[in-house]
Order: structure tokens, then C-alpha cells, then sequence
């Protein structure tokens, strides 16, 4: 599957949908970002059912700034709408693979259950 390149535009709808979307943090100057980028590539051939998305930080310099990236690559993986994970750095194929499957197995009900108590014991603004 092709990587979709995400924006202020069609960020909201690709996230927000049902399912997993990784998000690829980069910019073209970045060697680390330009060693990850086969990696990733190759993983979302080997998904085709997972999502996967790049934000260029030079030209989307506001996403990058809503979600902190202060160093790139940043990898982010959302699932049903829900940030699960964002960390800067280069992963090898077999940790990328690893991680894709944990995603896969995170109970998706207790999680919103978390997030749900989470809010309701939180002052109100």
C-alpha cells in the first residue's frame, strides 16, 4: 500500500477512521529519516491493511508542533482515533514488525475505559 501524505487538510479524517494509521514523522535532510523510510515502506507493503502516513516537518511544521515532535523521525501509530504510541527514532524492520503487533493485540474497549475514567476524575476547566 501507498504511503499517504498527511496535512492540516486530511490529517483529522485518515486518523480518526476506524483502524490503525502509523504516522511517519520526517524531513528530507534527516539521514536517519531517509534510513528509515525503506524500512517503513517495505512494512506497509506488508500491511496493506493498516494505514500508513507521512507528515514532511518542513512543510507541516504546525502538526509537527501539535504532537511535540522534537525529533525526528518521530513514529506515531493510532488505532481507532487513539494515540497508542509516539517516539522518536529509527526502528529496524524486526522491531517495527513487533511493534505493529502489539498494536494489533491492545484491547481497544479497555482502553477507552481508561481514557473515559481518566477524564471523569480530572477537575473540571
Amino acid at each position: 500500500m501507498a504511503t499517504v501524505e498527511l496535512n492540516l487538510d486530511n490529517f483529522n479524517e485518515v486518523t480518526g477512521t476506524p483502524g490503525i494509521v502509523l504516522v511517519d514523522f520526517w524531513a528530507s535532510w534527516c539521514g536517519p529519516c531517509r534510513q528509515f523510510a525503506p524500512v517503513y515502506e517495505a512494512a506497509s507493503e506488508q500491511h496493506p491493511d493498516i494505514t500508513f502516513g507521512s507528515i514532511n516537518t518542513e512543510e507541516q511544521q504546525e502538526l509537527a508542533g501539535a504532537f511535540n515532535v522534537r525529533s525526528i523521525p518521530t513514529l506515531m501509530i493510532v488505532r481507532d482515533g487513539v494515540v497508542l504510541y509516539s517516539n522518536p527514532g529509527a526502528l529496524p524492520a524486526s522491531a517495527l514488525e513487533e511493534l505493529i503487533g502489539k498494536v494489533r493485540e491492545v484491547d481497544m474497549e479497555q482502553v477507552r475505559a481508561s481514557i473515559a475514567e481518566a477524564e471523569a476524575t480530572q477537575p473540571a476547566e
